[in-house]
């Protein structure tokens, strides 16, 4: 018994039951304590297994979590409430800055490549038992690994990024187990963890990526993934450096079992170099997602990683999907044979914006941060009013909750929308919300 509310079943299923429903009630709030196993077997007259059983199955679900001798607590989050929900109402008239998509001017025309992938599904339509990998597009894919040094492997494909790396947390780890995650870091990530029944532990960033001895700590408490992104990191923009890169890879050579995830989601969008941690562990997978430099629409990503990896991924998809769509595969080939976006005018284009923003705001006194890709993120000392004073300015910003874990306050601003007359307006509005805040790491 918690307070007011009486667990109740005699079978494990029942019990989880009972705890869902105290949850759903509002009765359990977010980080209550459950009872000990023993103590709630006494109270239900069952044996102890079988409450063990109950938890057992809660935090499979991502209702709870536990954490050893510290026993069980009902998340602090629930699993099915999303970063992504904590978004603004935008006024008519007002300038979003919040969503984080892509402008859509830069991305390229699909009439054609809509066109041929068309006239290729009449003369030969894909059927039930064919190769789920287009061969040109399994062949361009690997090309571009091998052009930005990523290990050879096998090639797979996935509905996203997203979607490539919960088939990778599945196919090596176990429910509560620890993955190590950017903190600021991508929403729909730290949702995902929990609703696999796994642990995020966040690992702070700076300009170059991963603090080394935050990554050192989260992998020494056994954390058993690392996911690391590469190029643009969402919200900060952050970018993996030749230097870090050599910092993280020797920590990772003493966690051999550590399951490490690249994620270069703005490839074709930046014209920074790669350099990846894949290969650091035998297990490892590098995923590269068209939504950024293509289109949200093309829900297609290319990846590899050792054998063991991409054939448990593939297989997981196999039972699911079971391919992504070849009107998808041929179109997104004939967007790379043909060249469709030009990496380096692309890359010129948000780079005049977010530079061009945080230098602004360094004018201003307040510090920014973007080194690629499309956002900007300035830490603040108090989120929601610079959210709200920002809004009654006339400019939507993201508040900075939807991609934080513990990390301190901050907003994230999609420069996307914008065009570079708008800059010195925009960072006259964000200099009026916020007071200067002291650089330095972004948690």
């Amino acid at each position: 018994m918690i307070g007011e509310y009486t667990f109740t079943g005699r079978g494990a299923a029942e019990i989880a039951a009972s705890v869902e429903q105290a949850i759903g009630q509002g009765t359990l709030a977010p980080g209550t304590a459950l009872p000990p196993l023993r103590e709630l077997a006494t109270e239900l007259g069952v044996n102890p297994n079988t409450v063990a059983a109950a938890y057992r199955l809660l935090r499979d679900r991502g209702v709870i979590e536990t954490a050893g001798r510290r026993g069980s607590r009902v998340r602090p989050r629930p699993a099915t409430t999303t970063h992504d929900e904590i978004r603004l109402e935008v006024p008519p008239g007002a300038r979003d800055l919040s969503a984080g998509n892509p402008d859509t001017a830069l991305l390229p025309p699909l009439g054609q490549a809509l066109a041929e992938a068309a006239a290729r599904h009449a003369r030969q339509p894909m059927l039930y038992g064919h190769a789920p990998v287009d061969d040109e597009l399994g062949r361009l894919a690997r090309a571009a690994f091998d052009a930005d040094g990523v290990p050879d492997g096998p090639v797979g494909l996935t509905s996203g990024s997203l979607d490539a790396m919960e088939r990778a947390l599945l196919a090596h780890l176990r429910p509560g187990d620890a993955v190590a995650v950017e903190d600021p870091g991508w929403g729909s990530l730290f949702d995902l963890v929990p609703a696999l029944g796994l642990r995020p532990v966040p690992v702070g960033v700076d300009d170059d990526g991963p603090l080394p001895h935050d990554v050192e700590r989260a992998l020494g408490q056994g954390a058993r993934a690392l996911i690391v992104t590469d190029r643009g990191q969402n919200p900060t923009g952050a970018t993996v450096s030749a230097a870090r890169a050599r910092d993280l890879r020797a920590i990772l050579t003493g966690h051999p079992q550590v399951l490490v995830i690249d994620d270069d989601h703005v490839h074709g969008l930046t014209e920074l170099p790669l350099h990846p941690l894949a290969g650091s562990t035998p297990h490892w997978m590098l995923v590269r997602s068209t939504a950024k430099a293509y289109g949200p629409d093309l829900r297609l990503a290319v990846l590899t990683g050792d054998p063991l990896t991409v054939e448990r991924v593939r297989g997981r998809y196999r039972l699911g999907p079971g391919w992504v769509s070849h009107l998808i595969q041929h179109t997104v080939t004939h967007l790379w044979r043909t060249g469709a976006v030009d990496i380096t005018a692309v890359s010129a284009a948000y780079a005049a914006r977010r530079d061009g923003l945080v230098r602004a705001l360094a004018d201003r006194g307040v510090t920014a941060y973007g080194r690629s890709s499309m956002n900007v993120w300035v830490p603040v000392p108090d989120e929601t009013g610079a959210v709200t004073r920002l809004l009654q300015a006339g400019w939507a910003v993201a508040p900075g909750a939807r991609f934080r874990l513990s990390s301190p306050p901050g907003i994230r601003i999609t420069v996307s929308p914008l065009t570079v007359d708008e800059v010195p307006a925009l960072a006259d509005a964000v200099a009026a919300a916020i007071r200067p805040h002291r650089a330095g790491r972004f948690g």
